[in-house]
């Protein structure tokens, strides 16, 4: 059925709304750092999928008794059972709400704290918690086959990153256990939980009865995704890294560019498609804890629950948050007390439908305003396409090197002498670089723009080019689809002015693409740099970038 009637969702928005809800806490949360992976999460997966299709026939038949669970349950145990999914819908939400203070701050918003993030995003999602279930319909069926397709499109654009020998290295470090193929089975279940918030929704569904099937079409589409990422991961970062990354697909969304590289900070578009789903996530547990929290005659979540969520998600307790402990209390009290609580509804006797629930559903429009980088003008900022780094046993110098943007854009006039820029800034350290650039320079500093790393052979000599590393891989703008050269004297080389106002970071990547196909120049990323580190703990063999009287030439 394509279309809703009578005030309920269809199957097709049924199914968009598991994919919109789930998606991002999947990319997001599951990969990485102690979570799912190696073959061993292959098979847990699998496993883990082939569980839910049957606890999903299982989760049909508890519709009628989910209906009003006060009335088939009896008035304290309707509210004992309703506290129970109300507690699991307020922490997820928190939990969510504190990934999302740790990746826009680092990915997209810099210079604005976690908390006025979160706050924002609670007023947004919980906006409308008690409307009607149609409207979250209507925005699952416009927006959700979008996201899906943009995923899948980000994930093949990063099948271009990917080497085997890389995926090898999965293959040889992780040995598949039955210790390790239990626990990754357990932990897809425990992230697929939140499927058992299903019944409160099949009584807003037409032809509920044969709602399953959409169900189990969403659970196979979402287990793919996991599946797809269990692969493409280690294939694009290697073993090593991929065990030291805590979110390895914000990462990852950096090299997701067209070919071409068409369109530059493509990765914001992902990013805001991870964002959208995980604000429409957070908005639909607002919406079933409250249509809970009336079926059970608690009262009303329309005002509370979203303070409460607020609240958790940034508040600490002896050093210990919502992130510290929300996965113990899915494994060990949420999962296994909802099948415990499930498997006593159905026996305790039937309930009566009821036709009316409340609903929620805002706009997730919240993503609209974070497209920027803390809502700097463009032209009120400074953007250095190539980056010369040397550096001693007690100083580094880091070389900013800008193009001239009336040139490089077409605007500049034939007598105008254009001229590529460069700053150079020498400091102990890389915070006393940017506090001297912050009380010398009027312009922000956007290196989301950087196409090329110029390292002096001095600085690969003495090993100082890891606290480099160290520092831009916490540099959230900074795209690991740069290219890395190494240089005698970089600043010389960033001083050239040969390239008739091309900047040198232009100007380099030129040499390495600008060529008919089968005669390109392999360069060496910084994504390739990352993956040696973590491998060997050394550096890969980089290009050689050289002055030959007045000519720029690149040495492979």
């Amino acid at each position: 059925m394509e279309f809703a009637e009578n005030n309920r969702i269809s199957h097709r928005q049924l199914y968009r709304q598991m994919v919109l809800a789930f998606l991002a806490p999947f990319m997001l949360c599951l990969f990485g750092r102690d979570r799912i992976l190696g073959s061993s999460g292959i098979a847990g997966t699998l496993a883990a999928i082939l569980l839910l299709l049957f606890y999903v026939i299982f989760l049909i038949r508890l519709e009628p008794y989910y209906s009003n669970l006060g009335k088939s349950e009896g008035g304290f145990a309707g509210r004992v059972f309703g506290s129970f999914f109300v507690i699991y819908v307020i922490f997820t939400a928190a939990y969510l709400l504190t990934v999302l203070m740790k990746i826009v701050p680092e990915s997209l918003l810099e210079g604005v704290e976690g908390k006025w993030i979160a706050l924002c995003a609670v007023l947004v999602c919980a906006f409308g918690t008690h409307k009607g279930m149609q409207r979250r319909g209507r925005i699952a069926e416009v927006s959700g086959g979008l996201l899906l397709g943009g995923m899948i499109l980000m994930m093949i654009l990063c099948l271009g990153q990917s080497r085997i020998s890389y995926l090898m290295e999965m293959s040889v470090a992780w040995d598949f256990t039955g210790r390790e193929f239990l626990r990754s089975t357990y932990g897809v279940l425990c992230a697929f939980s939140g499927i058992g918030l299903l019944p409160f929704v099949l009584g807003n569904v037409e032809k509920r009865g044969s709602a399953g099937k959409t169900a189990v079409f969403g659970i196979v589409t979402l287990g793919g995704i996991i599946l797809g990422m269990l692969i493409l991961l280690p294939a694009v970062f290697g073993w090593n890294r991929l065990l030291a990354e805590e979110y390895p697909v914000i990462p990852l969304l950096a090299g997701a560019d067209l070919p071409g590289n068409v369109l530059a900070r493509f990765d914001v578009l992902w990013m805001g498609f991870l964002l959208y789903s995980l604000l429409f996530a957070v908005g639909s547990l607002f919406h079933y804890g409250h249509q809970i929290i009336r079926q059970t005659h608690l009262g009303t979540g329309r005002y509370w629950m979203a303070i409460v969520v607020y609240g958790l998600s940034v508040l600490k307790f002896r050093g210990w948050g919502i992130e510290d402990i929300y996965g113990r209390y899915l494994a060990y009290i949420f999962v296994p007390g909802m099948l415990l609580l499930q498997v006593l509804i159905m026996m305790r006797g039937k309930g009566k439908r009821r036709k009316k629930t409340a609903a929620a559903a805002a706009g997730i429009s919240l993503m609209l305003f974070l497209s920027g980088c803390a809502g700097i003008e463009p032209e009120k900022r400074m953007y250095p396409l190539a980056l010369g780094v040397d550096g001693t046993a007690d100083s580094f110098e880091i070389t900013y090197g800008m193009p001239d943007l009336p040139q490089a854009t077409g605007q500049g006039k034939e007598e105008e002498n254009n001229q590529t820029s460069v700053l150079t800034i020498t400091g102990a350290d890389f915070d006393e670089i940017e506090e001297k650039y912050e009380r010398s320079q009027e312009k922000y500093l956007d290196m989301g723009h950087l196409q090329v790393l110029i390292l002096s052979d001095r600085l690969l000599e003495n090993e100082r080019w890891q606290v480099l590393l160290d520092y831009l891989k916490e540099e959230p703008f900074v795209g690991e689809n740069v290219y890395v050269f190494r240089a005698e004297d970089p600043r010389e080389i960033l001083e050239w002015e040969g390239g008739s106002g091309t900047s040198v970071g232009e100007y380099l990547v030129g040499i390495l693409e600008n060529r008919v196909s089968g005669q390109e120049k392999k360069g060496v990323t910084l994504r390739e740099v990352y993956h040696q580190r973590y491998l060997t703990g050394g550096m890969r063999i980089l290009p050689k970038v050289r002055l030959s009287g007045t000519e720029l030439e690149v040495w492979m």
